[in-house]
């Protein structure tokens, strides 16, 4: 077989980059079906599963696609821009990761605050789910650091759900750490996290915490870019963004999920 020949034949068969191929889609696909199973149904769980399925039919098509795009000139440039464009989404999703990466502050660095704002982000069945869990344990390190500062959590009903987000964190944070409830307060209206700090604030202000309070907002490490970009247009200035680790097992899934909310944000005018 000559040089030429060797090439259109692993062209065709796709050797390498037909098994990485199959390889990442395989595990995007079932990455996201785990995490279906576990009731997660998101951007960032929906993502995942469509390119992991495009990915694997792709590499099951390949000899087709090859053909196709081997038939004209526009197909070949057409095969050619797909993949630039893909390759520019993932630059610009690894850029955006590394902004998020580092942002906020740990429990030990924040400074005196009146007030602690606890951002929702899900429960299940009573339960917070792992990422708004890991927000609560934040918190609570938090307010044991500084006894003197109420914490509001935030949160309307879940779809499904018979409590809302508000008052299943507040039982978490009773029954788990131990807070003491007159130090609580449950704003139980909010479907978004423009609604959690808008509606938290007269809350907070009734017991003694006005707008320019210094105030320690906790959300989870992907998320506080966002909520900062938030609170910035709601004239919060005093905020003290404290980042929750993300865990390992939602990481992936959360921080995708989040490239896109902050680009509709940012369409929407929101940040």
């Amino acid at each position: 077989m000559n040089l030429n020949a060797y090439e259109s034949s692993a062209s065709r068969n796709g050797g390498l980059p037909r098994s990485l191929l199959s390889l990442v889609g395989v595990v995007l696909l079932v990455d996201a079906l785990v995490l279906m199973l576990m009731g997660h149904f998101n951007v960032g769980v929906l993502v995942p599963a469509v390119l992991g399925l495009a990915a694997v039919l792709l590499a099951w098509k390949w000899k087709a696609v090859q053909r196709w795009r081997k038939a004209r000139a526009l197909h070949e440039r057409l095969w050619g821009i797909g993949w630039m464009a893909f390759a520019l989404w993932l630059i610009s999703l690894g850029l955006f990761w590394s902004r998020l990466s580092g942002l906020g502050l740990e429990p030990a660095q924040v400074p005196p605050v009146q007030a602690i704002v606890v951002l929702g982000s899900g429960t299940l069945n009573g339960h917070p789910r792992p990422v708004l869990a890991s927000r609560l344990d934040t918190a609570a390190e938090l307010a044991r650091l500084q006894p003197q500062a109420l914490i509001a959590v935030c949160g309307g009903v879940d779809w499904g759900e018979t409590e809302s987000e508000a008052a299943v964190m507040a039982r978490y944070l009773q029954q788990r750490h131990g807070i003491a409830p007159q130090r609580l307060v449950l704003e139980q209206e909010s479907t978004s996290t423009e609604l959690n700090l808008q509606l938290s604030r007269p809350l907070l202000a009734e017991r003694g915490v006005g707008p320019d309070a210094a105030t320690a907002m906790v959300s989870s490490d992907f998320h506080l870019m966002r909520a900062m970009g938030i609170a910035k247009r709601q004239n919060l200035s005093a905020i003290y963004p404290v980042a929750a680790a993300t865990p390992l097992a939602t990481r992936f899934n959360a921080w995708l999920r989040e490239y896109f909310a902050m680009a509709s944000s940012w369409l929407l005018g929101e940040v």
